[in-house]
């Protein structure tokens, strides 16, 4: 029953994953801030090979940063109004 626990949630990772990457690529997201998203992208991505719980975690916390329009851009975030 854990393996089944496992695979649910490494399926639930990839689909939203997969969402992620195609709201970096909107072009709500400024230019400044697609790179650094997307290196965050990556790095939940690596993570997911040896604890998803914690990368499902990080990635939630990316989408919320998304979903308010928080960016980062370069050593600092920026908010965009009116974005969802």
């Amino acid at each position: 029953m854990e393996r089944d626990g496992q695979l649910e949630l490494y399926d639930r990772l990839a689909t939203r994953l997969k969402e992620a990457h195609s709201r970096v690529r909107s072009p709500q997201v400024p230019d400044s801030a697609r790179v650094a998203l997307t290196r965050k992208l990556l790095i939940i991505t690596a993570a997911s090979k040896h604890d998803l719980a914690d990368a499902q975690r990080r990635l939630e916390r990316l989408m919320t940063d998304i979903d308010e329009g928080r960016f980062p851009d370069g050593h600092r975030d920026v908010h965009v109004d009116g974005l969802q």
